[in-house]
C-alpha cells in the first residue's frame, strides 16, 4: 500500500509536467549554383517588388538581413546599386497541433519509471500507463523563402518552415522569423538540394 501511494504521488506530480513542445524543429532546404564565397553589399526586398511592405513583412526581412550581415554581407550606401539582392517572402497557415504525448510512463508493479532517454527505476512487475494525455491545440505553420540574386542571375535560394503553438511565449512574429532565418542560413550556403532539420 505504501509503495502504491508513492508511485501514485509521483504520477500526479509528473502529470503536471507533461506538455507538448511549444514549437517544432525547422526544416530548411537550400539550392545554390556556386560556392557563394563572394561577399558584398546586399539589399533585402519583398519578392513581388511592388506595394508597401507590411509591418509583419518588415519583421521577416529584418531577420533575414540580420543573418546576412552576420555572414559578412554589408548594407549598400543610400542610392547605390547593391552587389546582391535578396528577395524575401513568407506565408502563415493555421494547422492543428499533433497530439501531445508524454515521454514518461509509470510502471505499477513492474515497468518502473521510464523516460524518453531510456533511464528507469524498477518498482516491481506489472502494468504501465502514460503520464499526462493527448490534446490538440492551435498551431501555425510559417514558411520563409529567400532568393539571392547577383545581377540578373539567381545564385542561391532557400525555404524554411516550422510549426508553432500559438499559445507559446515565443510565438510572436519576431521570434518565429528569427528562428526560421537562423535555420535557413545555418552552415551557409548549405548542401544544395538537401533538407536539414534545425532544433
Amino acid at each position: 500500500m505504501g509503495r502504491f501511494l508513492i508511485v501514485a504521488g509521483m504520477a500526479a506530480a509528473l502529470a503536471g509536467c507533461a506538455t507538448g513542445p511549444s514549437h517544432f524543429p525547422v526544416q530548411a532546404t537550400r539550392f545554390h549554383f556556386n560556392a557563394m564565397t563572394d561577399r558584398g553589399t546586399i539589399a533585402v526586398e519583398p519578392l513581388t517588388g511592388t506595394g508597401t511592405a507590411s509591418l509583419e513583412y518588415k519583421t521577416y526581412a529584418a531577420a533575414v538581413q540580420t543573418e546576412l550581415l552576420r555572414l559578412g554581407y554589408t548594407i549598400p550606401a543610400p542610392g547605390a546599386t547593391p552587389d546582391f539582392l535578396a528577395t524575401v517572402s513568407f506565408s502563415r497557415a493555421a494547422r492543428p497541433l499533433p497530439p501531445r504525448r508524454s515521454p514518461v510512463s509509470i510502471g505499477l508493479g513492474g515497468g518502473g519509471i521510464s523516460g524518453g532517454r531510456g533511464g528507469g527505476v524498477g518498482l516491481g512487475g506489472g502494468v504501465n500507463f502514460p503520464v499526462g494525455g493527448s490534446g490538440v491545440g492551435e498551431g501555425v505553420v510559417t514558411e520563409l523563402s529567400v532568393r539571392i540574386r547577383q545581377g540578373a542571375d539567381a545564385v542561391w535560394e532557400g525555404q524554411a518552415q516550422s510549426l508553432t503553438d500559438v499559445t507559446a511565449p515565443d510565438a510572436d512574429a519576431g521570434a518565429v522569423a528569427a528562428r526560421l532565418a537562423r535555420a535557413l542560413f545555418t552552415d551557409f550556403p548549405g548542401e544544395s538540394g538537401r533538407t536539414i532539420e534545425v532544433p
